[in-house]
């Protein structure tokens, strides 16, 4: 793709599973050319996710697509000094080096930034780690779900009537985090612009998870008391919550100015009196007779079809979302409308959906998506690239020090 923004830029994908990955994947959207390494024996382990217990399953396979997909495989074996040495002489062609494997496996494999600046001095290093640089977890092994997701708090902040935590889906917290990475990446670059130089950058899944559950723990400093459900399961505001229509469908509704929005709620629903009630015509009364007014809201609300709410809630301008589950979700228009779905050509399959990385820009067009490579495909172009003769690549492959596709 050569009129991408990010076109011209090479980035080494040395990292498993998705966040720090899927940072490259956005990369690759905007052009850069990205090279991803692997094991030769097997690949990366997130090639097979899927197949363990608990995840979706599917003919094809769906993280694999959606995370890899432009890029370049390259098998590799880094324990090896030969493999090591291949890696090297690509890092000394790169504009990025992304990782997310654990300090003690950078410090055996010699990948650190101490390690790679002296090769390339315009290197942009970026790094993500589950609990950060420092402190006594910052070694540790872990996943979104356990650092993003769980420490973070987010888990506990998401519960059920009967208080029990919402269990994670695959990514959740990797794909949000692999943007922060992203962001990371790219101040790197300017300043490289600025200054000639290469720098470190990088982010964790734990700081991540905190900014997702910044409003929370903001308050939690500024020593705030929380809302709670009632006894009942009500919610502690009426006016943001949760409800069902006539045909059975879930939708949220979300009024932050109530002063204006609750008025025309009322009138949507044919009750322009509730607005004036006492027991509700303020803050304070709604809150304390939440239970009673969510009883009023739900009733009405059950008195009509979504499609029917639809219609009055856009002509009286109240602001709410249905709750879709999955196979609603990838036939919503709004979705392609906005960009978040992308097609792609699938050999064997046709044409196939994917989900578009969130970034857009006027400058450039993004590439359309090549299908994730298999392991090695590309590893015998890059070596060829950097000098290998044809008898070297067959040793490397002899010996297991790299595989190549086909």
């Amino acid at each position: 793709m050569d009129n991408g923004i990010l076109s011209g830029l090479r980035v080494i994908d040395c990292g498993t599973y998705v966040a720090g990955p899927a940072s490259t994947t956005i990369m690759s959207d905007f052009g850069a050319e990205v090279l991803k390494i692997e094991r030769p024996q097997g690949g990366d382990l997130y090639r097979s996710m899927s197949d363990l217990p608990g995840f979706a399953k599917a003919d094809l396979n769906w993280g694999w697509i959606l995370t890899s997909r432009n890029k370049k495989s390259v098998a590799l074996d880094l324990a090896s000094p030969q493999g090591r040495e291949v890696l090297i002489r690509l890092v000394r062609t790169a504009d990025v080096f992304v990782s997310n494997y654990q300090h003690p496996l950078l410090e055996k494999f010699r990948l650190t930034w101490a390690d790679l600046q002296p090769e390339n001095d315009r290197l942009i290093y970026a790094h993500l780690s589950g609990y950060g640089d420092a402190g006594e977890d910052a070694d540790a092994p872990t996943f979104d779900a356990l650092a993003y997701w769980a420490r973070s708090g987010l888990m506990m902040s998401v519960v059920g009537m009967d208080g029990t935590p919402g269990g994670p889906r695959p990514g959740m917290g990797d794909h949000p985090t692999s943007v922060s990475l992203f962001s990371a990446i790219m101040l790197g670059l300017y300043q490289r612009e600025r200054t000639g130089r290469g720098l470190k950058v990088g982010t964790s899944l734990l700081a991540s998870g905190a900014w997702a559950n910044a409003c929370d723990l903001q308050a939690k400093f500024c020593n705030a008391t929380f809302p709670e459900r009632g006894d009942d399961g009500t919610p502690p505001n009426p006016l943001a919550a949760g409800y069902r229509s006539r045909d059975g469908k879930a939708f949220l509704a979300i009024l932050l100015d109530p002063d204006k929005e609750f008025p025309n709620l009322c009138k949507a629903l044919g009750q322009a009196e509730l607005a004036t009630n006492p027991l509700f015509a303020t803050n304070e009364a709604r809150g304390e007779n939440a239970a009673a007014l969510f009883a009023i809201l739900q009733g009405q609300f059950e008195s009509r079809d979504l499609d029917e709410w639809r219609a009055l809630f856009k002509q009286s301008d109240i602001k709410w979302a249905p709750l879709p589950v999955r196979d609603e979700v990838v036939e919503d228009p709004q979705m392609r409308a906005a960009g978040a779905f992308v097609d792609m050509e699938y050999p064997g399959h046709g044409r196939l959906t994917t989900v578009n990385s969130p970034i857009f820009t006027t400058a450039g067009e993004k590439r359309t998506p090549t299908p994730a490579p298999q392991l090695g495909d590309h590893t015998g172009e890059i070596l060829r690239d950097l000098g290998y003769d044809e008898a070297a690549i067959a040793a490397l492959v002899r010996d297991g020090i790299a595989a190549v596709g086909g």
